[in-house]
């Protein structure tokens, strides 16, 4: 019904109650532009005033009387009232609704100063908790701190007293010495009085005494020395009176004779053969201290291990090259060589006598080995380092050698391993002359072809032999680096052996995994990483192989464990072969060997000529 009074809507709608009309204040303060003095009429009026709190307009009225008129001749005067009335009660509701939000704020604003409480309560426990946390410290390090000054006052006060102790016990000890010296001074004094005093008293004595002594001197000498003349002459007697009646008795004199020859005849007997006897049983029951190894078995150790030895018996001849992988050519030499031995062997002929060189782990010890095993012969391994450390005992060890070597009757091959160790040149300036004497020995005893044995010398570098050794020999073999072929076939002989046998369960260790893989393809490319490498050094390769499955948490061979294997064993080869310098590659050539692969090293380099013939050196490989 606002609008029957003359009330804005917008005043309605924002519920802003209009401010009351003010009271003019009566007799002010006016000052200059300010209002004048008294109330102000109504209006701005000058004549009289009227206040706007008691003023009262009846445009308002009128209008609500004549808004009622037309209601009432209005139709809907009924539904505008009722309209009025709901929009009465709504917003009395309205009001309501004010009222209990305004009431629920009252209450939000009660719990949340309660909450604003107890938060300050207990920001004020921790903080008094921390005060008392700080104060308790404090008060554990002032006691700490009385007791560490405690301590230290105690310590004070026991070096205080210790030091006087130390002092107390030194002036007594400083007085304890004096007084001993004190004391050795004057016991020393008394000493040399009293022995001054026995020395003038027995000088004294002697020399009233002289007459007597000199007396008593003369007596006992002259008494000695008859003494003497009597056992002479009773010795003399008896020995001449025996003598005498030896001579005169002839039957005596004969049989002293016969009986002293008899003696000695006797010992140089005993001696001869109790030399022969040793040499003998030297020989047969034991083996030369030269002797690495060999296939003859002493007495002694067949009876120390007789299964082993009755095994090693019953073992049939083999072929020469069962397990050993070399070019084909040099494969149908050395067959050729093993099948002359075998038959030299049985037909009794001379032996003759080889040269096997090349690099190491080519496959030289091993085939002498099997050639000896293939020939049903003995063999017997000796090297060369050995000899020189014996210096004169050298000969000797030589002799008893080739003595025990024509002992066999099966027949012996003689493996001398390094053989340029101490058959070097006799005009080098390094050999000794001890060394000299043994080679010397070692020629005699080795000038003629024998059927008892057959020597077979392996070097890495043959030229430094002496001449009179390259005479000796019938036939020269050089055992070159494995090619691309050979490395194929060593890698597959070695992956069978270390990796594969024990995948299967053949091996006594704990059986391997084997990752799926190609074998063939992985066999070539190892055969292709290993370039230069000996048949010794893939076989340790092989190992391992073996080593890093066994080394892996589920003994599983891989692929990737294989190949960085080949690439570290690839690194440390070129590494030993830039170890050796140019004067080792000139004067031992222990790596210039022929190998595929590798061109002719030009004539300008430093190398010997043999060395340039032959291949390759570790110069090669550093600059590989």
């Amino acid at each position: 019904m606002s609008w029957l009074f003359g009330l804005d809507k917008n005043q309605q709608g924002g519920g802003v109650i209009p401010d009351a009309p003010q009271v003019p204040v009566l007799g002010g303060d006016g000052g200059e532009g300010g209002p004048p003095e008294g109330p102000q009429p109504v209006g701005g009026q000058e004549e009289g005033y009227r206040s706007e709190a008691y003023s009262f307009d009846s445009s308002a009225l009128e209008r609500a009387a004549k808004a009622a008129k037309d209601l009432e001749k209005s139709k809907f005067a009924k539904e505008a009232l009722s309209l009025s009335q709901k929009q009465e009660e709504t917003k009395q509701q309205e009001q309501m609704v004010k009222i209990k939000e305004y009431e629920v704020s009252i209450e939000q604003m009660k719990i949340e100063g309660k909450r604003v409480d107890g938060e300050q309560r207990r920001k004020m426990m921790e903080m008094e908790a921390e005060q008392n946390r700080k104060k308790a410290q404090f008060q554990d390090q002032l006691a700490r701190q009385r007791y560490e000054d405690q301590l230290v006052q105690n310590q004070r006060s026991q070096e205080e007293v210790l030091r006087k102790q130390e002092e107390s016990v030194a002036k007594q000890e400083a007085m304890r010495k004096s007084t001993l010296e004190h004391e050795m001074e004057m016991r020393a004094k008394a000493d040399t009085k009293r022995i001054e005093a026995e020395m003038l008293a027995r000088a004294k004595v002697e020399r009233e005494n002289q007459d007597l002594t000199l007396e008593q001197i003369r007596l006992k000498a002259k008494e000695h020395r008859n003494t003497v003349m009597e056992g002479i002459t009773t010795a003399g007697s008896v020995m001449g009176a025996g003598l005498q009646a030896f001579l005169n008795d002839w039957d005596k004199v004969v049989a002293a004779a016969a009986g002293a020859s008899l003696l000695a005849v006797g010992y140089f007997t005993a001696k001869r053969a109790t030399g022969v006897t040793a040499s003998y049983v030297s020989a047969r029951l034991g083996k030369p201290s030269l002797v690495r190894d060999t296939s003859r078995t002493p007495l002694f150790e067949v009876a120390k291990h007789p299964i082993k030895t009755v095994k090693k018996k019953m073992e049939a001849p083999q072929n020469a090259l069962t397990g050993i992988v070399l070019a084909p050519a040099l494969e149908s030499r050395l067959r050729d060589v093993a099948l002359a031995t075998k038959n030299t062997k049985l037909n009794r002929g001379m032996y003759r006598n080889l040269l096997f060189h090349g690099p190491p782990g080519t496959g030289k010890t091993m085939f002498a080995k099997k050639l000896a095993m293939h020939s049903n012969m003995d063999y017997a391994v000796m090297t060369g380092g050995d000899v020189a450390p014996m210096g004169r005992d050298g000969v000797t060890a030589v002799h008893k050698l080739f003595d025990w070597a024509t002992t066999s009757n099966k027949g012996l091959i003689l493996f001398v391993d390094e053989a340029d160790a101490f058959l070097r040149k006799r005009s080098s300036e390094t050999i000794s002359e001890d060394m000299r004497s043994t080679l010397n020995a070692f020629l005699y005893r080795t000038g003629d072809q024998s059927d008892k044995f057959m020597m077979v010398l392996a070097s890495n570098t043959p030229e430094q032999l002496d001449w009179a050794i390259n005479d000796r020999l019938d036939e020269v073999v050089e055992f070159a680096l494995p090619g691309l072929e050979e490395r194929e076939r060593l890698v597959r002989l070695y992956f069978d052996k270390y990796v594969l046998q024990p995948a299967l369960g053949e091996g006594k260790g704990r059986k391997l995994k084997i990752e799926e893989m190609d074998y063939g393809v992985l066999c070539t490319e190892v055969a292709l990483a290993a370039d230069g490498m000996s048949g010794r050094e893939i076989a340790k390769l092989g190992v391992a192989w073996q080593a890093g499955g066994y080394a892996s948490e589920e003994g599983v061979v891989t692929r990737d464990m294989i190949m960085e294997k080949v690439r570290d064993s690839q690194q440390q080869h070129k590494q030993k072969m830039s170890w050796l310098s140019d004067e080792e590659n000139r004067e031992n050539r222990q790596v210039a060997y022929r190998m595929p692969g590798f061109a002719q090293p030009s004539t300008t380099t430093s190398v010997s000529q043999t060395v340039a013939e032959l291949g390759f050196t570790a110069r090669d490989f550093r600059d590989k």
